[in-house]
């Protein structure tokens, strides 16, 4: 699991219980700034590995994606 996910949820319980003050809401916000960005990293991670073929067997994989995967270390692919 994301590690800083037990911060972002604490601070939104006491968000909740409480209030938080400006320090903590910056805080919260960057946190939550992190995670989305872990979060579409695993994603793309993800995707990367996904090719898309139609019912003729011809591989239809978006041209970004593909291009991605054409980036991407021998090694990795």
């Amino acid at each position: 699991m994301i590690a800083i996910l037990g911060r972002i949820n604490e601070l939104s319980r006491k968000q909740h219980a409480e209030g938080l003050n400006e320090q903590e809401k910056k805080e919260q916000t960057k946190l939550r700034n992190e995670y989305l960005q872990q979060i579409r990293g695993q994603v793309h991670d993800m995707l990367l590995g996904v090719s898309v073929i139609d019912d003729n067997g011809q591989d239809v994989t978006p041209a970004r994606l593909a291009a991605d995967k054409a980036n991407l270390p021998r090694d990795d692919r």
